[in-house]
């Protein structure tokens, strides 16, 4: 038999959900029988799954200890890879806020937000490196509990990324990017001379097979609508800073909408202009898209900022 007591991290969910965290090789069957059983118990008394669990809560399992190692996650993998997250440089992220609940870094350019395969590493691992390395993520939480960026950029884009640290941190985060309610701004330098504001809407069509999306005016099936605001910021020859508000968050969502309306990003290798990326490279070694997640304007009224990188400075006087 073991007892696992309930932390921050576990606290305010249902019973049945954590177990299946704690016993991820148990069927959710095979754990609902075993909480019939009284083999599983909260608070030393028989429970269904349903309960929501608390911190300082009991969960005994009585099960011997081969059992219990077999349900539970291979304890060796788990421990190899927290040793090799911990050894993580934070390369090139730098943290503008942190509490107990969450975290907000400032991503560079070709860094992975999250793993694409198995064996990438991303923002998401140098991160957990951190919080390791700082005491804030423990060995036996990782069992129940895994800290993860919240919001992707694509490897190109820099600018801030949010991170949930604990359960409540997830659930606030997640919360607040579905409905939307975390405001989100984006700068990026653009071909052409905007001089006015604009609010675009239209429907954004993704290619599972190319990564690539089309924009179109009208709905068809498997589009998602899409809206975006901008105006303009700075200018320098021939490009545009744009301050940009993301309204609805779709896959390279503002590099296409602005592609559409012939403002390309530039840098942008996939929605860009090919000779004006080439100029750039040749005449200001850009070599990725000039789009950077700006700032974040939460409900509450905080508002955080992840400076310009300073190819933006080189380019424009003003930003």
């Amino acid at each position: 038999m073991r007892e696992f007591i309930i932390g921050t991290n576990e606290d305010n969910q249902r019973l049945d959900k954590y177990l299946k965290k704690l016993l991820p090789n148990a069927s959710s069957g095979f754990l609902y029988k075993m909480l019939r059983k009284k083999n599983i118990t909260l608070r030393g008394k028989k429970a269904t799954g349903k309960e929501m669990i608390h911190c300082g809560d009991k969960v005994s399992v009585f099960f011997s200890e081969e059992t219990l190692l077999r349900f539970m996650q291979n304890t060796k993998a788990v421990e190899d890879e927290y040793q090799m997250l911990k050894k993580l440089p934070m390369k090139g992220l730098k943290i503008i806020y942190e509490d107990k609940d969450i975290l907000i870094a400032d991503k560079p350019y070709n860094m992975l937000s999250q793993k694409a395969k198995p064996e990438d590493l991303s923002a998401n691992e140098y991160l957990l490196g951190y919080l390791i390395r700082s005491g804030t993520l423990q060995l036996e939480e990782c069992a129940t509990f895994r800290p993860s960026v919240c919001n992707r950029l694509d490897r190109n884009t820099t600018g801030l990324l949010l991170m949930s640290k604990s359960l409540a941190g997830a659930q606030l985060l997640s919360k607040a990017l579905r409905e939307r309610t975390i405001r989100k701004y984006y700068r990026a330098a653009v071909l052409g001379h905007i001089e006015k504001k604009a609010h675009l809407t239209g429907w954004l069509l993704k290619n599972e097979e190319t990564n690539q999306v089309s924009i179109l005016d009208h709905e068809v099936p498997g589009a998602a609508a899409i809206e975006t605001s901008y105006e303009p910021v700075a200018y320098a020859d021939g490009i545009t800073l744009l301050e940009i508000h993301l309204i609805t968050g779709r896959t390279h969502q503002i590099r296409a909408h602005l592609s559409a309306t012939g403002h390309p990003i530039i840098g942008d290798m996939k929605y860009g202009d090919a000779k004006i990326n080439q100029k750039y490279y040749e005449h200001n070694h850009v070599n990725h898209q000039l789009l950077h997640a700006y700032r974040l304007e939460f409900p509450d009224g905080r508002t955080y900022i992840a400076p310009l990188p300073k190819i933006f400075d080189l380019l424009f006087t003003k930003c």
